[in-house]
């Protein structure tokens, strides 16, 4: 049942959320994030399972995604969720499926949609692995992950099995969906943490007499796993052959980039307290580690942190990808900028990234351009794994308020988080963290999910009065996603932008895959360029602003569409 709009306005008044008639309004005004979660309906709560023995797994989940799983042009939402451990009581708790009701708020159709099944999930990829039009879902999980096909007909099926997608038994993290051998079907790559089991759980303590969570120091590593997709609907394992191979290995994130601009797609996996990966693609069915080399095995003091979330973007301008990582406490998120010679350097440490990201951990991590000026910002869920720590570190807390890190060009960044609103300055337990305009009003709003604890939707207020265009690409030769294809947005004032279309990032989560360009005041984008993984390059324009634009590979400009009014669909 549908909340009353008149009853909620006296609490958004109090609380200082937003409700979706004021977003189009487009006030002008400062921007604000409201917490939409109530009004949406998006009503969730993480279970960990926890019943004393500080299992390492319940710590650590779980992720989150927006993803359009109907294919009507508005995003849905879709929360991993962790189960009952097998000694205990059965607690029916699943991940859960909201549909988006192009009104601002959100029904739950999990059991509806065949997704109603209990695991101990982590992490969760959407995209269209068998080239059918409809996204599927990918969702990893402590003893065995899940591969679920999107029928099209608002049901999904598990196929794990018969695709042979299972993956690994022990503490798979994040999965990211990309195409690294170019024969348009979508290969899986899944990071993995440590070798964990119930019969193999630690002792580990912080006072000497009661039990702790481990630190991931205390279990062996666990190799990443590669899955290649035959394209008849399977996967087969080839993580040796590919070169991947390495049990020391403790991964928590996964993020694409073309480190070499050679068109094979590379990716970076950030790892717990074991050095940092960045993997390029050799062309050959083979990939190289040249992340020490490049510079971001490491933290400054030649120690490897504790990596969790991770993305790319070029957020200087430079015309390469560069890394962004989320790091523990006292050690600064990693703000890596990608030099003319290959080298990356960390800039977080003379940067306010670093000094306002010292004391939190972040788990769920991103670039967006939230304020729509044509340059990547940056967002930081923040949550400590120790939920005591203040009894042995008094300045740091179990939940953490999010960062906001406004992009000021010439690679400067200042934090806005306070700037913001009062919903963001709430400390919240966060993991998984992902972007997306869910309501159709052109900025982009963030989906966290909340360990033991409720989700959050922070909605972009809509009083930004910079416009944009949302690239959405569809592949013929390629992947139908279009998943690895390199977008690149001119404006008339000759500002370019550019970024490559990706699943994966951030932690255990995935953002919308289609693509928001801000164009700052310009009316009008003077150019869009998409350069495929098949080669096929496409050039469309201009484009009239605050639209979304359909690039078809080979065919060009399929179609354009302004946002759509509250109901109405939007599709190409």
């Amino acid at each position: 049942m549908k909340t009353d709009r008149a009853g909620l306005v006296l609490s958004a008044v109090v609380l200082g959320v937003l409700l979706p008639g004021e977003a189009f309004s487009q006030a002008r005004g400062p921007i604000r994030f409201a917490d939409g979660t109530a009004y949406a309906e998006l009503r969730f709560h993480h279970e960990t399972g926890a019943f004393g023995k500080k299992y390492l797994p319940e710590t650590m989940g779980s992720g989150c995604a927006f993803f359009d799983y109907d294919g009507d042009g508005w995003l849905d939402a879709f929360l991993v969720n962790l189960t009952s451990w097998p000694s205990q009581p059965r607690k029916a708790t699943y991940s859960a499926l909201f549909r988006n009701d192009r009104d601002g708020t959100f029904t739950d159709v999990t059991r509806e949609a065949g997704l109603a099944v209990e695991m101990y999930g982590m992490g969760v990829a959407a995209a269209d692995y068998d080239n059918d039009g409809w996204v599927d879902l990918y969702v990893t999980a402590v003893g065995g992950s899940h591969l679920f096909r999107n029928r099209g007909d608002g049901r999904f099926d598990d196929v794990t099995v018969e695709a042979g997608a299972r993956g690994p038994e022990t503490f798979p993290t994040s999965a990211m969906f990309f195409d690294y051998d170019r024969d348009g079907n979508l290969d899986l790559i899944v990071a993995n943490y440590v070798t964990w089991s119930i019969d193999g759980d630690l002792f580990c303590t912080l006072d000497g007499k009661t039990k702790s969570y481990c630190t991931p120091e205390s279990y062996k590593g666990e190799s990443p796993t590669l899955l290649h997709n035959r394209g008849d609907g399977t996967f087969e394992d080839v993580t040796k052959q590919a070169g991947l191979w390495n049990p020391a290995s403790k991964a928590l994130g996964v993020a694409l980039l073309d480190h070499d601009s050679d068109g094979w797609p590379d990716f970076a996996l950030a790892n717990d307290t074991q050095p940092n990966k960045l993997y390029r693609n050799n062309g050959d069915g083979t990939f190289s580690d040249i992340g020490m080399g490049a510079g971001i095995a490491f933290g400054e003091t030649g120690v490897a942190r504790a990596g969790m979330g991770i993305d790319t973007a070029d957020y200087s301008g430079s015309g390469r990808t560069s890394l962004l990582i989320a790091n523990f406490s006292n050690e600064m998120i990693g703000l890596y900028h990608h030099e003319a010679d290959g080298l990356y350097v960390d800039d977080a440490p003379i940067t306010t990234v670093g000094r306002s990201s010292f004391l939190t951990l972040a788990f769920g991590i991103f670039f967006f351009d939230y304020d729509l000026d044509g340059l990547f910002d940056i967002f930081a869920g923040n949550g400590h794994v120790v939920d005591n720590i203040s009894a042995v570190q008094p300045s740091v807390r179990h939940a953490q308020p999010p960062h906001v890190f406004r992009n000021l060009g010439g690679r400067r960044f200042q934090e806005v988080t306070a700037e913001l609103g009062p919903a963001l300055q709430k400390p919240v337990v966060a993991r998984g963290a992902a972007n997306g305009d869910f309501d159709n009003d052109g900025d982009l709003d963030v989906l966290v999910n909340a360990n033991n604890g409720d989700a959050v939707l922070y909605r972009n207020d809509g009083a930004n009065q910079s416009r944009f265009v949302r690239v959405k690409t569809i592949g013929t030769r390629s992947n139908r996603d279009g998943i690895g294809a390199r977008v690149t947005v001119t404006r008339p004032d000759g500002h370019r932008q550019w970024r490559l279309v990706h699943t994966g990032s951030s932690y255990c989560s995935q953002s919308d895959t289609a693509l928001t360009f801000g164009l700052g005041e310009n009316h009008r984008a003077k150019s869009i360029e998409v350069v495929w993984p098949s080669g096929q390059v496409d050039r469309v324009g201009p484009v009239v602003a605050n639209q979304v634009v359909f690039v078809k590979e080979g065919q060009g400009l399929l179609a354009s569409r302004p946002l759509p009014p509250k109901g109405t669909p939007l599709t190409p």
